[in-house]
């Protein structure tokens, strides 16, 4: 199994461990349920170092961007970042990913500089792809397991990492970034994103670096009640948001169309892989889609892989991911279903082994904070 610069670090704490995209990785300290609500009302710090970062940078990475991805990185100015997904050639997703408009200071004229990060259970397959697609003048470079990742997550995060850094934090709008000094480390990229809907940011630093940061955050957050966060209340988070996880709710076989997506992909942006499929499913329509669903009155959660059926008893989809949800107290769910049967309001079943058990369709985030 591999590891993280802090994989040491969370076996110290006493971290659940377990294997996760091919790494020893924290799935819990204190407990999921704990944890999640830790995020929400507080601040939480994760280690994500497994995620997989290319550097794309030459005379035409802007084409090389936008022929492998699906939304427009024309439109991203010096420090912004955007949503997107890597299609294949049959129109599915090869995986989904975040696109970042770097500084040109390491560029020679007339080079542009890109970071994509993408799943860490994806990082050969995704760069075999975008390799086997580089028929630009254009330099790729895999950082991967030179970067390590923290994500300061939760409405605290400003308070505790302002006094760490210059950048204004309260200024930085979600999806865009900076680079700048942070708790003494230069370099640091400090991007406004995430993946729990708690608010926070996104720390990238070398991973020698990695140790320091982490510490140097702990040390800042320990006033405001800060606490590591493993990976399993990051995934009741993000699906308390209605976000895709890969290898679940998106994959090689499902179109960015059917899975809800249409808004990263940008089919009058101008040529790139399978932008004709999406064009024509855009037009024709797709048979099925993915939507979201709560079961308040059931306790039981509805798993991967179980059947979705209609009032009338009738197949007519899977589920994709479920969990209790701990902000809402009842499970919710996601997966695809025949097109038509996604309308928010829609009561659908889902058969748990001998039991089905009433959902409805609702529209995401199931959870809004604040609300």
């Amino acid at each position: 199994m591999k590891t993280t610069p802090l994989t040491a670090v969370h076996q110290e704490l006493g971290a659940r461990m377990a294997e996760f995209a091919g790494y020893n990785m924290p799935i819990s300290y204190e407990g999921i349920k704990e944890e999640h609500h830790q995020v929400r009302s507080g601040i939480g710090v994760f280690d994500v170092s497994h995620m997989g970062e290319f550097i794309i940078r030459g005379r035409q990475a802007l084409d090389l961007v936008q022929h492998v991805t699906s939304n427009n990185a024309a439109k991203l100015a010096i420090g912004d970042a955007q949503y997107s997904c890597i299609p294949n050639d049959k129109g599915g997703i090869v995986d989904d990913c975040l696109v970042y408009r770097l500084p040109e200071d390491m560029c020679a004229a007339g080079e542009m500089a890109f970071m994509m990060v993408v799943n860490a259970s994806n990082i050969e397959k995704d760069w075999a792809w975008i390799q086997s697609q580089n028929t630009f003048d254009t330099a790729m470079i895999d950082i991967s397991g030179d970067t390590a990742l923290l994500a300061v997550q939760g409405p605290k995060a400003i308070g505790v990492m302002q006094p760490l850094t210059e950048v204004d934090l309260a200024g930085m709008k979600y999806y865009t970034f900076a680079k700048g000094t942070f708790a003494g480390i230069d370099n640091v990229l400090i991007s406004a994103t995430g993946y729990t809907g708690a608010g926070g940011f996104e720390l990238y630093v070398r991973s020698d670096q990695a140790k320091a940061l982490w510490h140097a955050v702990m040390e800042a957050g320990a006033a405001f009640g800060i606490k590591p966060i493993g990976l399993g209340a990051r995934d009741t988070l993000r699906l308390e948001m209605g976000f895709c996880l890969y290898g679940n709710d998106i994959d090689d076989t499902t179109s960015p169309i059917e899975a809800g997506l249409g808004w990263i992909t940008k089919t009058k942006k101008g040529p790139f892989i399978s932008r004709e499929v999406f064009a024509k499913q855009r037009e024709e329509g797709v048979s099925r889609k993915l939507c979201g669903f709560v079961l308040p009155d059931e306790r039981r959660v509805p798993r991967h892989g179980y059947a979705i059926l209609d009032e009338a008893g009738e197949e007519i989809g899977v589920v994709t991911s479920g969990t209790l949800s701990p902000s809402l107290g009842y499970p919710i769910g996601m997966g695809y279903v025949a097109n038509g049967a996604h309308a928010p309001g829609t009561t659908l079943w889902v058969q748990a082994g001998k039991k089905q058990l009433k959902a409805t369709v609702a529209k995401a985030p199931f959870y809004k904070p604040g609300a």
